[in-house]
């Protein structure tokens, strides 16, 4: 197994087929729109991959907010459908804490859906709690 840090647009959209396993709508033209706006503020993303093909990925940032000072986000965590079970998922939580030790973060945060059970018992045994409600208001352009 191999670990890569992607920060350019054209590595991260060869990642589309592993992105489509959470988001299964997106196509190639969405999904590089997002990270045009999302490259802005410094996303990346981490790919775990096994004889050339990406088995795991999780995007992560690096922010700064008045109630937790600098921390790292995950975002879309990610682990292939035929390569779960084997603690790859524990792979890319390490190389988070990697990052997270480099830039001097306080804080790891992510959001987790209430009904993916799995995820959350996840990140529970890895050491996260949950801490409070991420609320959403859907608004329609």
């Amino acid at each position: 197994m191999e670990i890569r840090i992607l920060t350019q647009k054209e590595e991260m959209l060869q990642q589309l087929e592993i992105i489509q396993q959470l988001y299964p709508d997106y196509s190639m033209e969405k999904y590089g729109t997002l990270l045009d706006d999302m490259l802005k503020v410094n996303y990346q993303q981490i790919i775990v991959t096994e004889n050339n093909q990406t088995i795991a990925l999780t995007g992560v940032w690096t922010g700064t907010k008045l109630w937790s000072g600098k921390y790292i986000e995950i975002d879309s965590f990610v682990v292939h459908e035929a390569f779960r079970g084997r603690k790859i998922g524990d792979i890319l939580i390490a190389e988070v804490h990697k990052i997270a030790k480099e830039v001097c973060a306080n804080q790891i945060v992510l959001d987790a859906f209430t009904t993916n059970f799995a995820a959350g018992k996840f990140y529970i045994n890895h050491g996260f709690e949950p801490k409070g409600f991420h609320f959403v208001k859907t608004l329609n352009h």
